[in-house]
């Protein structure tokens, strides 16, 4: 493998010309151990670069300025400019990061390491321009640990439990294991509505279930496509995009009604999702046939598909739709 010196160095020449028109969108190949660069604008691949092996998710820095790309076989985090794609740093040492965040309140980077069976707390700081993190607490949990979303608050992290068919809440504030509560096979995503009810992916059914975290109930079951796996709140505070990979669908729910609304056509098994900041595109990765799709969402109609690695699964774009 070439140096990332090396890599990173060619990769800059090659997208600072196109970062001046058009922002970069980052596509993570975790079968190739890459990450792809397309214009967003054209949909042309501007760089295909390795960066470790499995990179899975991705996550910007508190201020933005900053795309974190994790590569859970590697054990560490690559650093990347969210516009132009640029190098910036990389940070060792950091167990099987198979999905991560950052609390609302910026006090915490939380890792979900999903072969290891646990959920590891950091402190985060710059120092000296490049980014360090401090292990504060290893938290044991049922297998398979997969995807986070965290409350308004910051209190509580929610973690879908692959394994065991379960959603675990972690306290922040003691850094313990608060609860869990069984749900429907395989949870994979999930998200939190403004009004605190969590809506999980159920990837062996075909279905979201609604938790009220407070009750520790499911409130109720909405049908969305088989495979139900990835969750993606519209920007708007209102709708919800959920990824069915074998209905090959993108379902939009009503996060107040609780109800299914209809949904946009998806090929190639739709897995990570963002929308544009004028929410008029919906652009996902098509986890089977190695593109990247994108959906007019007005017209419900595809729009485009560009090739990526293989696998590709997390994606990001800085002018994306906020994340709520």
């Amino acid at each position: 493998m070439k140096s990332f010196s090396r890599v990173f160095a060619s990769l800059a020449l090659a997208v600072c010309a196109a970062a001046a028109q058009a922002n970069v969108v980052v596509v993570l190949n975790s079968r190739d151990a890459s990450v792809t660069l397309l214009d967003q604008k054209t949909g042309s691949t501007l760089k295909t670069l390795d960066v470790g092996k499995e990179p899975h998710h991705l996550y910007p820095t508190p201020d933005n300025s900053m795309l974190i790309v994790a590569n859970a076989q590697s054990d560490d985090l690559i650093f990347l400019d969210p516009v132009t794609g640029e190098f910036k740093a990389r940070v060792k040492n950091i167990p099987d990061p198979y999905h991560l965040g950052f609390s609302p309140d910026k006090k915490w980077f939380v890792v979900n390491s999903l072969r290891l069976d646990r959920v590891d707390l950091y402190r985060h700081e710059t120092v000296n321009g490049e980014p360090r993190f401090t292990l504060v607490k290893r938290i044991p949990t049922p297998k398979l640990p997969s995807h986070m979303i965290f409350s308004a608050d910051s209190r509580f992290v929610y973690v879908t439990l692959q394994g065991t068919d379960e959603v675990a809440a972690i306290d922040l504030t003691t850094q313990q294991l608060a609860w869990k509560m069984p749900v429907g096979d395989t949870p994979a995503g999930i998200w939190a509505s403004p009004s605190g009810l969590l809506f999980v992916g159920i990837m062996a059914k075909d279905y979201i279930d609604v938790i009220d975290p407070a009750k520790r109930q499911i409130v109720k079951q909405i049908k969305t496509g088989a495979e139900a796996h990835g969750v993606r709140g519209a920007g708007d505070g209102k709708l919800l995009y959920v990824s069915n990979r074998q209905a090959n669908t993108i379902s939009v729910v009503d996060m107040e009604k609780l109800e299914k609304l209809y949904d946009l056509p998806a090929p190639g098994g739709p897995d990570c999702m963002e929308v544009t900041a004028d929410g008029k595109q919906i652009w996902f990765t098509s986890r089977w046939i190695k593109k990247v799709t994108v959906v007019d969402i007005a017209s419900r109609k595809v729009v485009g598909q560009y090739p990526v690695g293989r696998s590709p699964h997390g994606l990001y774009f800085h002018n994306r739709a906020p994340w709520k």
